[in-house]
């Protein structure tokens, strides 16, 4: 089912029979590099049902396969905050290396906002990202976020010390 679109892109439910590509596409260490601990690295077919399992769960579910040419190419997704933070979301993503650099992830981030704005109740969107990953400072930056501030040696990721960038999108 077609959660949003564009010329380019399709944001969707993830489907069974996307899982295998998407273990191939996740199964890539300059993905997991700027993801959390939580995305595994290697990642395998298992790890794939996993998350299809846990998505299943969510209501309303808000991560969303990103298709392009009717393949799957990645995913994206919000996570709604809870307690004081109620009113924010967490947009967390990333695409398969051979669709990096040809304009989908921004468009893919345009789209989760807008269906982020219309069906969650919150007014604030933000990430954290590592400070050498210039190109999803990039993404952000074209989609309409604003840079806030960095967290000095917030991160530790893969035995190193790292800084974080922090981007958000107000409600209109």
């Amino acid at each position: 089912m077609i959660i949003a679109q564009n010329t380019k892109i399709v944001l969707r439910y993830l489907e069974l029979s996307d899982l295998e590509e998407l273990a191939i596409l996740a199964n890539n260490s300059k993905i997991a590099n700027n993801l959390r601990n939580g995305f595994k690295n290697p990642y395998n077919l298992e790890h794939a049902h996993e998350f299809y399992s846990m998505i299943q769960q969510q209501n309303p579910q808000s991560y969303f396969a990103i298709g392009y040419e009717g393949n799957f190419a990645g995913m994206i997704g919000l996570t709604k905050l809870e307690d004081v933070y109620c009113k924010t979301a967490e947009i967390g993503y990333w695409l398969g290396e051979p669709y990096w650099n040809m304009g989908l992830m921004t468009g893919a981030v345009k789209l989760v906002v807008k269906w982020g704005w219309q069906n969650l109740d919150i007014v604030r969107i933000h990430t954290g990202i590592y400070s050498h990953n210039k190109a999803s400072a990039r993404v952000l930056e074209k989609a309409g976020f604003k840079f806030e501030c960095e967290f000095i040696h917030s991160i530790y990721k893969n035995g190193k010390v790292l800084n974080e960038l922090r981007y958000s999108i107000l409600k209109p």
